[in-house]
């Protein structure tokens, strides 16, 4: 690079609402759900379905899943996302280090203006989805070239088969299932998307497949040892299949009494990790007889900082760093 001087490094991570209650969650959904990254239908159709129906409805029964796994600390993606960013940074103690919401704070713009503030001239931006889609990775990118005058910018797009995160997801469940004993059947859960999406070329669903592909072959599984499914459908439109929910309902019903769920798509746990899975799909099979044990996500872990310590190496050509 340019600059002599060690790059920063921007962890972007999804967002979350700044406190478990209904007008917090409003605000933050609706900044989520006005990206037209996320939601591409005409404004004139969607803004006033989004203020007036869709908002009231969820934004209460969002902020109940929030508040079952709000932390002293506040919510979980922002907690795990500032542990791991500090983990980061001892990893590459002479970089600077800082974390970003996509939505909500703290802001990608502001970061990028504080790092300016700083004479920092360089900066590598790492999106934290291992797995590239248009929805996500696309709409940091957005912002980060809306906002970095000034700044020489690396862009990570995906790490779904980089060989050190895999190493890290592989371990995390080898140990957890070490010292929990080894389920039935091992699920691999992602967040969904619209099948549309995938039709139009967006590469997520290949690059979940290829992660999988890579981590239960570490693993040494069987074809019939693991599934790959898709969970949090939003909307009535199809999205990519199969369904977690479904899947799980048909483990229940061939007599799989003890499942193993991890979610890779996700770096930190969030509220679509502990509640969605954790809480609600683990409650559910349990009515069906079985039990369901969730997998933390890889969060700030040592393994996972490292990896994300090496990206940014790589992606700045500063090995030595």
């Amino acid at each position: 690079m340019s600059d002599t001087r060690p790059p920063a490094l921007l962890l972007v991570n999804l967002g979350t609402p700044e406190a478990p209650t209904a007008s917090a969650v409003r605000r933050y959904l609706s900044q989520f759900l006005h990206d037209r990254r996320v939601v591409q239908l005409s404004r004139w159709l969607w803004c006033p379905l989004l203020h007036f129906l869709i908002l009231p409805l969820r934004g209460p029964k969002a902020a109940e899943k929030y508040a079952s796994i709000w932390m002293s600390e506040g919510s979980p993606l922002a907690v795990y996302t500032r542990r791991l960013t500090d983990a980061v940074q001892r990893v590459l103690p002479h970089w600077t280090v800082r974390d970003a919401m996509r939505y909500g704070q703290p802001s990608i713009a502001a970061r990028l203006q504080g790092l300016r503030d700083q004479g920092i001239r360089s900066v590598v931006v790492l999106p934290l989805y291992p797995q590239y889609s248009t929805t996500t990775t696309e709409s940091v990118r957005d912002i980060v070239t809306r906002e970095a005058a000034g700044l020489e910018v690396r862009f990570i797009e995906d790490y779904s088969v980089d060989r050190d995160w895999v190493a890290a997801v592989v371990e995390s469940i080898r140990a957890w299932r070490a010292e929990h004993d080894e389920g039935e059947h091992l699920l691999f859960s992602y967040h969904g998307l619209p099948q549309r999406l995938a039709r139009a070329g967006d590469p997520y669903p290949q690059q979940c497949e290829a992660s999988t592909r890579a981590i239960v072959q570490a693993l040494g599984l069987r074809d019939d040892e693991w599934t790959l499914t898709y969970q949090s459908r939003f909307g009535k439109e199809r999205w990519l299949e199969p369904a977690t929910d479904l899947t799980l309902r048909a483990l229940a019903a061939r007599g799989v009494r003890k499942v193993d769920v991890v979610c890779p798509g996700f770096a930190v746990d969030c509220l679509e990790t502990l509640e969605e899975v954790g809480i609600g799909l683990a409650e559910e099979f349990a009515h069906a007889g079985g039990e369901l044990r969730y997998l933390p996500c890889l969060n700030d872990g040592a393994g996972h900082a490292d990896a994300l310590a090496a990206l940014a190496r790589h992606a700045a050509g500063d090995v030595a760093a």
